[in-house]
């Protein structure tokens, strides 16, 4: 289940897909489909091993990159760190956009 604020429509949007592991469940290399028979890469390279509250994924390059967690925000040293990380790897970080969920209202 992904889900998202639309900025522009100033609304919530969510969308249910399909995945499988790519070469093993032991490996976050997973093919995604949200929109019928096209799948795309999602690659995890970083994970709360310890609770899984967080990720970094990215695509099947690095033009695009999520970080992805269970709560709505992430404490600021963590979200440096997840950043600096990205940075390191050669993600173009400047780009990232970070939601203000305390400011919009959920279903």
């Amino acid at each position: 289940m992904n889900r998202g604020y639309s900025e522009t429509e100033k609304k919530w949007k969510e969308a249910t897909g399909k995945a499988y592991f790519v070469d093993g469940k032991d490996q976050g290399f997973l093919k995604v489909s949200f929109f019928g028979p096209f799948y795309g890469s999602y690659v995890v390279f970083e994970l709360d091993q310890e609770n899984c509250q967080y990720a970094l994924v990215c695509g099947p390059d690095k033009s695009w990159l999520w970080i992805l967690a269970r709560e709505k925000e992430i404490s600021r040293e963590l979200k440096n760190r997840l950043v600096s990380r990205a940075s390191a790897l050669g993600f173009d970080t400047a780009g990232l956009i970070f939601v203000d969920h305390g400011m919009k209202s959920q279903k």
